[in-house]
């Protein structure tokens, strides 16, 4: 398999398998007018396998909505065919409007423009909980 390497832009390494699509959906890259590549299921001596997301460009990307779906993720910023940086990221504290909340009652649900707040609860098990109504993003 040959994929072109980037001039500038992003390398999205070290994803958790499947988490690949989730990223393209969530950062929203269907709408970029420059190549995005995903790779699924690479071979990685670190995971044994992992995802990878390549942006042949320089966007802002939304760091927090990143290391919500994987918090071990690497992004990797390539210049002039040159990774000038590895960030590695971590949990944020809390995510505004990435996901919203499932209970029903919850006042999110009723005030359509309010936004949708998680606030991080329990790290080892990335637990998210709504600001308003405490429900978890897992159940």
């Amino acid at each position: 398999m040959n994929i072109d390497s980037i001039k500038n832009g992003y390398v999205i390494d070290h994803l958790k398998v499947g988490k690949a699509m989730e990223v393209y959906e969530l950062l929203n890259l269907k709408n970029l007018e420059c190549q995005v590549a995903i790779i699924t299921n690479a071979k990685s001596n670190k995971m044994k396998k992992k995802d990878i997301i390549k942006i042949d460009k320089l966007i802002d990307i939304d760091l927090a909505k990143l290391a919500f779906i994987d918090p071990d993720v690497t992004i990797n910023i390539v210049k002039n065919d040159k990774i000038i940086e590895k960030k590695k990221l971590a949990q944020p504290e809390k995510i505004v409007n990435v996901a919203k909340c499932k209970n029903p009652r919850c006042i999110t649900s009723i005030e359509r423009d309010l936004d949708q707040i998680f606030l991080l609860t329990n790290k080892e098990n990335n637990t998210y909980r709504c600001k308003y109504c405490e429900a978890s993003l897992k159940d």
